[in-house]
C-alpha cells in the first residue's frame, strides 16, 4: 500500500477525475442498478463515471480516489478533517469508517484527484466543499 499526501502548495487547477477500468465497469453497473431505487444518487454517480478518464487497472496512479481507498478530506466550511474508506454498499460499516460509494460523500469523492476540492450537495440540499488531503491506496494484486 502507498500513502500519498498533497504538498502545502498543491494546485487547485481543473484536474480530471480518473477511474480504473475495473472500478468503471463495476460502478457503471451499480449506478444502472440503483437508478429506480436511488435515482438522484445514481444520476450523480453516473455523471462522475461519465466524466472520468478510464485507465487500465495497473495504470491508475495513487493520486485518485478509487474503490477501497482510505481518504482523508476536509470539509472546507467547518474545517473538520475526516478519514474514510470508500467501499461498495455491501461492505459499508460506518463504525469502521467504511462508507458506501452510494452515499453523497462517497459518490462525490470517487475518482477525485488528490488535492482537489469538490462540491457536493447534502441530502438536505446544502452545498458543501470538500478537499482531498491524503490517500492511502489499496495494494492491487
Amino acid at each position: 500500500m502507498t500513502r500519498e499526501s498533497i504538498p502545502t502548495t498543491a494546485s487547485q487547477s481543473n484536474l480530471r477525475t480518473a477511474l480504473s477500468s475495473h472500478d468503471h465497469e463495476r460502478l457503471s453497473a451499480l449506478a444502472h442498478a440503483a437508478r429506480n431505487r436511488l435515482p438522484d444518487l445514481a444520476a450523480v454517480l453516473a455523471d462522475q463515471i461519465g466524466r472520468a478518464h478510464v485507465l487500465a487497472d495497473g495504470e491508475l496512479s495513487g493520486h485518485f480516489v478509487r474503490m477501497h481507498s482510505e481518504v482523508e478530506f476536509r470539509d472546507d466550511a467547518t474545517g473538520k478533517v475526516r478519514k474514510v474508506t470508500i467501499v461498495y454498499p455491501e461492505e459499508a460499516d460506518i463504525s469502521q469508517g467504511k462508507i458506501s460509494v452510494m452515499t453523497p460523500v462517497g459518490t462525490a469523492l470517487i475518482g477525485s484527484p488528490l488535492g482537489h476540492s469538490i462540491t457536493w450537495e447534502t441530502p438536505g440540499g446544502e452545498a458543501r466543499k470538500l478537499t482531498v488531503l491524503s490517500l492511502f491506496e489499496p495494494h492491487l494484486v
